[in-house]
């Protein structure tokens, strides 16, 4: 049986991250250059829901919000 090649897999792991940081450098400078354009919906974050007046914590789902 074939033993796992470790260095391989941690090379691996070490290109994902250098590529992941190196996307989000660039997506960082892409929001510095040009705030106006960046949209919140385009970097794959959802937007926080709603909270009505007065109420400091989120409204969970399936709660009432006047409590």
């Amino acid at each position: 049986m074939a033993t796992p090649n470790y260095n391989y897999e941690k090379r691996q792991r070490e290109l994902a991250k250098k590529k992941k940081k190196e996307e989000k450098l660039k997506e960082r400078e892409t929001r510095k250059a040009d705030p106006a354009d960046f949209s919140p919906s385009s970097s794959g974050f959802a937007e926080a829901p709603v909270r009505p007046e007065g109420h400091t914590s989120p409204v969970e789902p399936g709660q009432d919000p006047k409590v």
